[in-house]
């Protein structure tokens, strides 16, 4: 007897199977950008709002030294 190793019939991916993970990764993908985006706009929307109460709070400054 030889102790060499025999190859399984049929070994590797299939069509099917390629198929899968394509589409498992095209998802994945359009989940990324959903999530990044998402994410993207809350910290612009934070940001504008940092930007928003520093302009009303300087104002207020401003207006609060000049009666003075």
């Amino acid at each position: 007897m030889s102790n060499k190793p025999v190859k399984a019939k049929g070994s590797g991916l299939r069509l099917f199977d390629s198929m899968l993970v394509v589409a498992a990764g095209v998802v994945a993908v359009v989940i990324g950008f959903a999530v990044l985006h998402f994410i993207a706009g809350a910290l612009w929307e934070l940001i504008k709002i940092v930007v928003i109460l520093a302009i009303i709070g300087g104002l207020v400054w401003a207006l609060g030294r000049r009666r003075r």
